[in-house]
């Protein structure tokens, strides 16, 4: 399908078009153009082959010939020639925070900067100084704003990181070659960013494994190649890294290319102490020349040798080693895992931005084992999501109620993503608040405000007896914004205070909060609940993601409310206990 190359293609056309100055109606064409083909469930080649093009909203006479012309030759001649009088790279400076199309058309005017490497030079030599608009504020904003694409392009997000390994780990489990294959590093520690991923194989046989690995179809080039060792770049320049190990050392080796460095260092450190030696090879007794081989083969064995219980990935990090290391045989508490999750609390449904229905994403509840579902749609005010009205609640809210009657598998919960504004104040009236079974508090605007500004409008959230979750504190999104500069010690005293749940949004480009703000919140007795942040059925599978944050931020069970049964998690809410 050629779906996503189109989309792509008109979006970057309306970005242009903006840039270059073009009316907003044409702009917006092709903004919505490009939304109404990526949520088309349909080939777009079988559509323009069955004259099917206007089918899809949006679409008129114009954007279908460029379809076809796309179709036909791959290319696109207006696309081409708009290329001709702003550069694509011009692009770049759009997807800087603070930046956007108006700025980059400023910065393209007055300075014909062409680039994020020109952008990032202006701002360096003092340029963007003294133009239209641009305060000191601005500038600063612009600089941290780089730094995040800089970062976003150095790293992957954690979703993404999943999803290649996935795509490697499931055509060698293929061969029958392979005894055993483990996702390995910091993708198996579950960081909220991953450089490259490493993947550790058993087999006897390893030749014909590294050849097939090597000619996997999204490889781009080859690194190195070895018959124990290779390494690729993908298509998308992700790096994958494959070893293979003996079995009797496979336990070691996983422990060990599992990471952390900072970990390692302190079981050897321990090892030491121990008169042991451990290395990716195994756990070796010191006496003797070479030392006794203590054990290997598995992880668990390892950490027995070493008079410590089996410590799960995610805890091998800086995060809380002082119960890991600051006792003789530390206790490791029962971590929450994805089977626990009973529900999704943060889900959008067609009412506003999503793609799906809601008796659609209820149905793809059901089937990932749920009791309930929360449509969380977005308020009024964020009209570029889709924002309901008060009147949409009333229709929604019927409908809803209209679905749980026939449904007895799945409880559909009335939900809303309620927009905080400048000031702190919520999108809908306390008596609106009260109609819904559960409302999330949630920033998408006027990031660029200062630190106590920004506490403040969560502040003023958690004390509204209606907000019973804040979603994604800090606003993060990889690649575009670093966290907001928030007080979090305040917030976490006012959640604490107020009973008020901090969301663990599980959305790839979020992953907010991260491991050591959950961890932190923790300590001040707060509770969470994981989220997907769905916008089509698929996102749901983003739960193992948050899920992975919350074990990382040594959550158990109880400290997450959505594993609790329908009637408890109801009652968990702020809203009830009081009650």
């Amino acid at each position: 399908m050629k779906n996503n190359q189109i989309a792509d293609l008109f979006a970057r056309m309306g970005q242009l078009l903006e840039i270059k100055g073009e009316n907003v109606f044409k702009v917006r064409a092709y903004e919505k153009a490009a939304e109404n083909i990526r949520a088309s469930g349909e080939d777009i080649a079988t559509l323009r082959r069955e004259n099917r093009l206007a089918e899809i909203s949006g679409l008129g006479k114009a954007l279908q010939e460029k379809i076809s012309e796309f179709l036909d030759t791959g290319r696109v001649s207006a696309y081409e020639q708009l290329t001709r009088q702003i550069p694509e790279s011009a692009l770049e400076m759009v997807g800087v925070p603070s930046v956007g199309p108006k700025k980059a058309k400023l910065f393209f005017e007055r300075l014909n900067l062409r680039s994020l490497d020109d952008l990032d030079r202006a701002v360096g030599d003092g340029k963007l100084a003294g133009l239209p608009g641009i305060q000191d504020k601005t500038i600063d904003n612009i600089r941290k704003g780089i730094e995040a694409v800089r970062l976003g392009q150095a790293r992957m997000n954690l979703g993404t990181a999943v999803e290649v390994a996935d795509a490697f780990v499931r055509s060698l489990k293929k061969l029958k070659q392979v005894k055993e294959v483990v996702v390995a590093g910091s993708l198996r520690r579950m960081k909220e960013q991953v450089r490259d991923i490493d993947i550790l194989i058993v087999s006897a046989d390893p030749q014909p494994v590294m050849q097939s690995f090597v000619r996997h179809p999204e490889v781009k080039h080859i690194n190195a190649y070895g018959i124990t060792k290779s390494s690729v770049l993908t298509r998308e320049n992700v790096q994958v890294d494959v070893r293979v190990v003996e079995e009797d050392s496979f336990g070691a080796a996983l422990l060990y290319f599992t990471g952390s460095k900072s970990f390692n260092v302190k079981l050897r450190q321990l090892a030491m102490k121990k008169r042991l030696r451990i290395n990716e090879y195994g756990v070796f007794s010191v006496k003797g020349k070479t030392g006794k081989r203590l054990a290997g083969r598995s992880e668990k064995e390892c950490f027995e040798v070493l008079g410590f219980p089996e410590i799960p990935p995610e805890l091998r990090e800086d995060i809380g080693e002082k119960r890991l290391f600051g006792s003789e045989y530390p206790k490791i508490p029962p971590l929450v895992k994805a089977k626990d999750i009973r529900g999704d609390g943060h889900v959008h449904s067609r009412w506003s931005d999503g793609e799906n229905s809601i008796d659609e994403m209820a149905q793809a509840a059901r089937q990932r084992a749920y009791d309930y579902i929360v449509i969380s749609d977005h308020s009024a005010a964020l009209r570029i999501a889709g924002g309901l009205s008060v009147e949409d609640l009333g229709k929604k809210r019927k409908e809803i109620d209209s679905l749980n009657r026939k449904r007895k598998d799945v409880r559909i919960l009335f939900g809303a993503e309620v927009e905080i504004d400048k000031q702190g104040r919520l999108d809908y009236n306390d008596r609106i608040l009260q109609s819904f079974d559960l409302v999330i508090g949630a920033i998408h605007s006027a990031f660029e405000q200062d630190r106590e500004t920004l506490t403040r409008r969560l502040l003023s959230a958690c004390h509204n007896p209606y907000v019973d979750v804040i979603a994604h504190p800090f606003c993060r999104h990889f690649g575009k914004r670093d966290f907001l500069d928030l007080d979090f010690e305040r917030l976490c005293r006012a959640a604490a205070e107020t009973g008020t749940l901090l969301e663990i949004n599980a959305f790839p480009v979020r992953l907010d909060l991260d491991s050591a703000h959950i961890y932190f919140a923790k300590s001040h007795g707060l509770r969470f609940m994981i989220n997907t942040d769905a916008h089509k059925i698929q996102h749901l599978d983003f739960m193992q993601l948050g899920v992975g944050l919350a074990r990382r931020g040594w959550l158990t069970k109880p400290d997450v409310v959505n594993t609790y049964p329908l009637k408890k998690f109801l009652g968990s809410l702020k809203r009830h206990l009081k009650k």
